[in-house]
């Protein structure tokens, strides 16, 4: 297998079962000069499984920017470089952007080997719509996590999460308040001996009693909830109320409590209706 000069690769590896690993990634990993890696001694244990020696250098988020003029003058020199992440697909809420990002900029060629994610192994037996958006992992303060929850939950379509295994109840205790309406499924160590996966109606699903362990994917359903016809009449009839009291503002923000509606189709209306009464 001939590989690329000046090249980075970006090889996907088994996120449990080892043998989920492909021949191109392994023959990739093979004639690799450097592989870069989050954890050295988690990434031997796959490197050894594949009798594959190879010179390995730690690479993870607390020392990328240390190494990125290293990694680049190895590219530069004509060595071959790949990166893994400690399980799937690296780059994927892992390590690696800044160094993409640099490679791009010098216009190295940058190969993607693919291979498992958790993202899409877990979206393939969740029973939800396929149209699905990928945020990652959750915020941990409980305030940021509201924030990106109201933001989300509005959006119809399937949603995939990371979170760590220790804090499932904290993450469900909201999520039951922003997708009441949903199915979930909790993924959990997919592909490994003790792989689990939990199906439920948001609305019923239980706290756990023990914190789970292992890595967590968590996947929300499509929202199905039917959307009412907006009934037009009645919020004209509101905003003429409403204006004969408040101000356009206020009254733009009164009908925003109790209608799910474009802010700017009611403020459109609203100064329609008050340029028609000259109120």
């Amino acid at each position: 297998m001939n590989l690329s000069l000046n090249s980075l690769y970006i090889v996907s590896t088994p996120i449990g079962n080892l043998d989920d690993i492909t021949l191109r990634a392994i023959n990739v990993l093979k004639e690799s000069d450097v592989i870069l890696c989050e954890d050295t001694r988690h990434s031997i244990k796959l490197l050894n499984h594949l009798k594959i020696k190879k010179r390995l250098i730690s690479y993870h988020k607390f020392n990328e920017k240390k190494q990125i003029n290293n990694v680049i003058e190895q590219i530069k020199a004509g060595k071959i470089l790949s990166i893994i992440s400690d399980a799937g697909t690296p780059l994927l809420s892992d390590p690696g952007q800044l160094l993409l990002k640099e490679c791009i900029k010098k216009q190295f060629k940058i190969i993607p080997i693919p291979g498992v994610s958790s993202i899409t192994s877990a979206m393939s037996v969740s029973g939800f719509s396929d149209k699905f958006l990928f945020y990652g992992f959750l915020p941990k303060k409980d305030n940021e996590l509201k924030n990106v929850l109201s933001l989300l939950s509005a959006l119809e379509y399937s949603q995939v999460f990371f979170i760590p295994a220790i804090r499932i109840n904290f993450y469900l205790k909201r999520i039951k308040e922003f997708y009441m309406d949903r199915r979930i499924m909790i993924a959990k160590e997919i592909t490994k001996i003790h792989e689990e996966f939990f199906r439920d109606d948001v609305k019923n699903i239980k706290l756990f009693k023990n914190p789970l362990k292992g890595e967590i994917t968590l996947v929300i359903s499509e929202n199905k909830a039917k959307k009412q016809p907006l009934n037009e009449k009645k919020i004209v009839n509101k905003i003429k109320k409403y204006l004969k009291k408040y101000s356009l503002k206020d009254t733009v923000e009164l009908i925003l409590e109790t209608e799910k509606v474009n802010k700017k189709k009611i403020y459109k209306l609203c100064l329609e209706i008050k340029n028609e009464k000259n109120i």
